[in-house]
């Protein structure tokens, strides 16, 4: 399976290949009608009283909607919807080119059978932005997600199924619980990059099939509360009998994280985490580190390797005093070894993998201001991914969020220039790319 392309690494893995893209200098219309919609859809939730918008919370299942049965037996049902607006510089024509993603559409359902058992699934629509016939896959609604849940007390829980590995802040996230829209700019564990499971696959979107076992103590030594999370996961699954890809031992994927909160403790479901609370959560003070390990877990059948991969992160969120607004960061280390030969690249069945080091940090500050019936949230972001075997890629990002109920509704606008998008996922040696100018208009809604 060849890792490559030039737009996963701008828009995470999480959304489907790009619609058709359209010159802004074609009379088609088609821009028109994008920008009338997302505008008409943006003064529609400033025109809404703020009661008709009020949701259920932060988008918890314990905050959906619940249907209960007994005391022990319940389930909930939510969705949530990501999309945007992209319009980016094309130098060659000397103009912008538009289209309109579909970033996210999931089902989410949460239950409980018995006092310690719990379940969890979500889907999401892949491939939704593929309009037309071709070589495109067809767009489906796959199931994401699919838990089974053995939660005893805070100490001991463990989970089974297709999850989330606990390896990041980004991963643990999702895409609904970011402090920005377009979130995932690092490289991505293997997880990642598949869009199936089983022979010639790693996961899908940052899950994989497997069991987590996870809990928090308080260790009593230093203030604070230690939260762990550690797996064995299927990982990359070569093809044996055609001897495509470097896992032809059947070895497993490794992957564990701990997470240290210095001040507050995070109040999330499971191992789940987010990239900011708005301040509703007190002041946060959390350093992270994470790890992914698998034998021939990189490189191609002919050049294969071992892969591992650390992360440290860290996220700070302050309520300033008098209602002075919130502070965050969020900031995020990684270096992976995947030392397979550059020949790789060559080889048709090369998973081949980001080799190298890379950092992003993000500041954002939430203004304690009302306008209309949301706040504004300005913040910057920069990114640097420095592969060791091919060429530097860097950008630099600058927005607004207005942050009408947290989680559940707000709009993005946001400035990219660099060459993420140029050179993307591909770590070839004679990769090339020009710094580009990327305007977006992002939307976010979810019960």
């Amino acid at each position: 399976m060849r890792i490559d392309g030039k737009k996963e690494i701008e828009e995470g893995m999480r959304v489907s290949p790009p619609a058709i893209q359209l010159d802004l200098n074609r009379k088609s219309g088609y821009l028109y009608v994008k920008v009338a919609m997302l505008a008409a859809l943006a003064t529609s939730f400033v025109a809404f009283p703020s009661e008709a918008l009020a949701l259920n919370g932060l988008g918890h299942p314990e905050m959906r909607p619940r249907w209960t049965i007994d005391d022990t037996k319940w389930f909930t049902l939510g969705a949530g919807f990501r999309g945007s607006g992209v319009w980016v510089e094309n130098k060659d024509a000397g103009n912008f080119q538009d289209n309109f993603s579909i970033d996210n559409a999931r089902v989410f359902l949460n239950g409980q059978i018995h006092k310690y058992i719990k379940f969890e699934s979500y889907t999401e629509c892949i491939f939704c932005n593929n309009t037309g016939p071709g070589d495109n896959p067809k767009m489906s609604y796959n199931i994401l997600a699919a838990i089974g849940k053995v939660e005893i007390n805070r100490y001991v829980n463990i989970w089974g199924g297709r999850m989330q590995i606990p390896t990041e802040r980004g991963e643990l996230s999702g895409p609904f619980h970011q402090a920005t829209h377009d979130a995932f700019k690092t490289p991505f564990f293997p997880q990642d990059f598949s869009t199936k499971f089983g022979s010639g696959g790693a996961g899908r979107y940052g899950h994989d099939d497997g069991g987590t076992f996870w809990g928090s103590v308080e260790p009593g030594f230093i203030k604070g509360t230690l939260g762990y999370a550690g797996g064995v996961y299927r990982g990359l699954q070569s093809s044996t009998p055609m001897h495509m890809g470097p896992n032809q031992g059947n070895s497993v994927a490794l992957a564990g994280r701990l997470t240290y909160n210095f001040l507050n403790p995070e109040k999330n479901p499971g191992y789940y985490n987010r990239s900011t609370y708005f301040g509703k959560a007190g002041d946060i003070l959390a350093l992270a580190v994470g790890a992914s390990y698998q034998k021939d877990g990189a490189g191609s059948f002919a050049h294969r390797s071992n892969f591992l991969g650390l992360v440290g992160d860290i996220l700070f969120e302050k309520a300033l005093p008098k209602n002075r607004g919130v502070f965050t960061v969020n900031g995020e280390y990684k270096q992976f070894y995947a030392n397979y030969s550059p020949a790789a690249f060559a080889d048709p069945d090369c998973f081949c993998l980001f080799d190298g080091k890379s950092w992003t940090v993000t500041g954002l500050y939430l203004i304690p201001v009302t306008v209309g019936i949301g706040q504004f949230q300005p913040y910057g972001r920069f990114t640097s991914i420095q592969p060791d075997h091919s060429s530097k890629r860097e950008e630099i990002e600058a927005g607004v969020n207005y942050i009408i109920d947290d989680f559940n509704m707000r709009i993005a606008a946001y400035y990219q220039h660099g060459d993420l998008r140029t050179k993307g996922s591909n770590y070839a040696p004679d990769v090339v790319g020009d710094k580009v100018d990327v305007f977006k208009l992002s939307f976010q809604l979810m019960m």
